[in-house]
């Protein structure tokens, strides 16, 4: 069946905006979805992979290459020709092994021919894409550790079974979970340049439309997607418009200062919050056809990109996002 459409979510602003800001800049680094079960965590991730703009790869090419230079040095590609493939959006399980997620040696091709072969992983599939993972405060240690190596070097190296392989591995890494059921490391943490927090509808009209919206979908499927399919390709052109416009975005000494500024009030480690910052409210601006970035910007984002960023204060019990809503207050006013 159809992905549910991204535009027929009801309600979650928050994470359907941090989903479009990636979708216009990757670089941005991702986004952590935290909630309550059942709130369209998982649906909004699958919606998005119909909605994202396609690709050009080589023909073959099993990590997306765009150019035939691109291609590792372990795929051949017959010539230069390329196709349009739709945006990868990998799984990534639980409990998945090690080699699964880097690849290994082809041991169908080694038994029947004798030839030392590489097959590729989930990280070649998710190469100029999203890799999701779901319950990822779940994930098993050697993962994560993997993962975060990986995401600081943009290669996935495999160096084992003779084998002396490595290809590009640039990803959108998407992670949702429920946080009663224990916290994300804090290396893997700082890796999200987004954070969500989503919650179950607290008015019965908002629920009322979404069981409405999901009983349609599943019942009348075809009249369904007509209505919202328009609205995605609406999206969708959006979208791409702004990843066009993206870099005539202007950007102010007075913006660049505002970041900064809030980054040293609310006691942001490092340097990596200004940049999420910066390039969060820029996609935002260029999503809504803004040429120049504005304090409005960057108060819209502020939220999501340097709430998991935060030292754990114990004389202060407010949750991150008020503290970052009462610092924005003082500092950007």
């Amino acid at each position: 069946m159809t992905p549910f459409p991204f535009s027929a979510i009801v309600g979650q602003d928050e994470m359907k905006t941090a989903m479009i800001l990636t979708a216009v800049d990757p670089r941005i680094g991702g986004v952590l979805v935290f909630g309550d079960r059942g709130t369209g965590k998982s649906t909004a991730v699958r919606a998005l992979a119909a909605l994202l703009p396609p690709i050009e790869a080589v023909q073959g090419c099993p990590v997306n290459s765009a150019t035939a230079a691109d291609c590792p040095d372990w795929f051949t590609p017959k010539d230069s020709a390329t196709e349009t493939r739709q945006t990868p959006v990998v799984d990534l399980p639980l409990g998945v092994s090690e080699d699964r997620v880097t690849g290994a040696l082809d041991i169908e091709r080694a038994l029947t021919s004798g030839e030392k072969a590489f097959a590729p992983g989930l990280l070649a599939r998710a190469n100029r894409g999203y890799l999701y993972i779901d319950e990822v405060n779940l994930l098993e240690d050697h993962i994560v550790d993997l993962l975060l190596d990986v995401a600081q070097s943009g290669q996935n190296v495999v160096e084992r079974d003779g084998l002396s392989i490595r290809h590009a591995a640039k990803f959108v890494l998407v992670g949702s979970g429920n946080p009663e059921e224990g916290e994300l490391r804090p290396q893997l943490l700082d890796r999200f340049g987004l954070s969500v927090e989503v919650r179950s509808p607290d008015d019965i009209e908002t629920r009322v439309e979404v069981i409405r919206r999901r009983d349609a979908y599943e019942n009348n499927h075809e009249t369904f997607m007509a209505e919202w399919h328009p609205k995605d390709a609406a999206l969708r052109a959006k979208i791409v418009a702004a990843r066009q416009g993206l870099m005539a975005v202007k950007s102010t000494s007075i913006a660049l200062y505002d970041c900064a500024a809030i980054c040293l009030a609310l006691g942001a480690d490092g340097l990596r919050g200004e940049l999420t910052l910066l390039r969060a409210a820029r996609a935002l601006a260029a999503f809504e056809g803004a040429t120049e970035l504005t304090r409005a910007h960057i108060r819209a984002v502020a939220p999501m990109a340097l709430r998991h960023r935060l030292r754990r204060d114990p004389l202060d019990e407010a949750g991150s996002t008020t503290r970052v809503a009462r610092q924005l207050a003082e500092v950007l006013p």
